[in-house]
């Protein structure tokens, strides 16, 4: 049987601050054979080397607005993913559609099919998590990588706000956002058109099945049915010696630690000028746009 999919309304787009990008759209199936639609910002010369912008939950390609637009000058073909279940990509229905396994089969499906090479990663949250599994699948297509407040957790067992993060969306009928852009989790206060802007692809609690499984995918705990393909990937980025730089907020509840284990364990993270960026929380893209601009701008240009 395939898998019931929702699309949020052209409409619900419309006039949003700062983020007036044309959609562009990839078809790909699902392994039962639904059609699903993924949505990308992309923007720039189709045959310059590719920037690709992954977010994390609850958020979408909204986050990277600035960046987007700060990232023009570099020349290159920018790109800004929509995760199934987010923004303006397609929304299966059901919470129990979304697995690790299947958010991992659908962005390789949407890399083969869209052939990016010389990538150059932005990623933060899930945007890694789930980013990194293509950088260890594919090492071949990526020339470096930009990790902000993200990981791979491989069931090492999570910090108190995690844990208690875990409970409480496995009983919530829909996603707390009060509680996402709080200031404990983000520094930066949001504007009512912001705060609108990213709750703009789930006009209905009907829509947010993917946002509301993604805490339940986390594998911080060695029990996680799926912890195993984390640890793979792990295995896997311990052998990427592509450059590869964190930039981490250091206000962030969910990853702190995170940053050294990177640069430990990937050998690529050796001898980058890694940053902290002082004040931020977690959603680093939408609270430090012009200092993670400047980072990546600067990362970037050690190869010419």
């Amino acid at each position: 049987m395939t898998m019931k999919v929702l699309r949020t309304p052209d409409e619900q787009f419309a006039n949003l601050p700062d983020y007036d990008f044309a959609p562009t759209y990839t078809h790909i199936k699902d392994e039962d054979g639904t059609d699903i639609r993924i949505h990308s910002i992309d923007i720039g010369p189709k045959d310059a080397k590719p920037i690709l912008l992954m977010h994390g939950n609850p958020s979408w390609s909204f986050i990277y607005r600035y960046i987007i637009k700060g990232l023009i000058p570099t020349g290159r073909r920018i790109i800004a993913l929509d995760l199934v279940g987010c923004g303006r990509s397609d929304k299966p229905a059901k919470r129990e559609y979304y697995t690790l396994s299947r958010h991992q089969d659908w962005l390789r499906k949407w890399l083969l099919a869209n052939d990016l090479q010389d990538i150059t990663l932005v990623c933060q949250d899930w945007g890694g998590t789930l980013g990194l599994k293509l950088v260890a699948d594919f090492p071949e297509r990526f020339e470096r990588v930009v990790a902000s407040n993200t990981g791979v957790p491989i069931g090492d067992g999570g910090n108190t706000f995690l844990r208690w993060w875990l409970r409480l969306m496995k009983i919530a009928p829909g996603f707390p956002w009060k509680i996402a852009f709080k200031p404990s989790f983000a520094a930066k206060k949001l504007s009512s058109k912001e705060y609108q802007a990213y709750l703009a692809p789930f006009p209905s609690l009907k829509y947010q099945a993917g946002i509301c499984k993604f805490p339940q995918l986390i594998t911080v705990f060695s029990d996680h049915p799926e912890v195993e393909r984390n640890r793979k990937v792990w295995e896997k980025l311990g052998q990427f010696n592509k450059p590869f730089l964190t930039v981490f907020g250091d206000k962030d509840p969910v990853t702190g630690g995170v940053a050294k284990k990177l640069q430990r364990h990937v050998p690529g993270c050796k001898g980058q000028n890694h940053h902290t960026l002082e004040g931020v929380g977690h959603f680093s893209p939408e609270e430090a746009p012009e200092a993670l601009v400047k980072h990546i701008m600067a990362f970037i240009q050690q190869e010419q």
